[in-house]
């Protein structure tokens, strides 16, 4: 077995294998984009952008979850801190372009609805972790 230098912990070992599992609802994120934009789905041009969104935070983030998941092994932080600083930026990719998607659904809709509240609950998981996250590093 290949030994490595670099070993994650067992809380980032398995958020990463979640995280990873998620891509493949992103990718069937993906098909329906394509499904979107060739006009087999009707879709205000509000729909289409949060649709967009939707899929671009989600694979952006999925991405910095992982790279997230490595930094915070660095940090030392356990407890309630280490788990935000883990868990918050994977939370964000869920609850950020949960908050896209609800908040555009319904037939016709042009502004979002009070499901944008997910949205913004979303972004407070990306500050808490990122945050949490970057005082970590420079503390360690």
């Amino acid at each position: 077995m290949f030994e490595s230098a670099f070993a994650l912990s067992d809380a980032s070992r398995l958020l990463a294998g979640i995280v990873l599992l998620t891509v493949v609802t992103i990718e069937f994120g993906g098909t329906f984009l394509v499904r979107i934009a060739s006009g087999k789905v009707p879709f205000t041009e509000f729909q289409k952008s949060f649709s967009r969104a939707g899929h671009a935070h989600a694979g952006v983030l999925v991405i910095f979850s992982l790279v997230g998941l490595v930094l915070a092994d660095a940090t030392g932080l356990d407890g309630f801190w280490g788990w935000t600083a883990r868990a918050g930026i994977p939370l964000a990719a869920i609850l950020m372009s949960a908050g896209f998607f609800a908040a555009m659904a319904g037939k016709g809709r042009t502004e979002p609805n009070r499901a944008i509240l997910v949205l913004y609950a979303g972004a407070a998981s990306l500050a808490a972790g990122t945050l949490t996250l970057g005082v970590g590093l420079l503390a360690a």
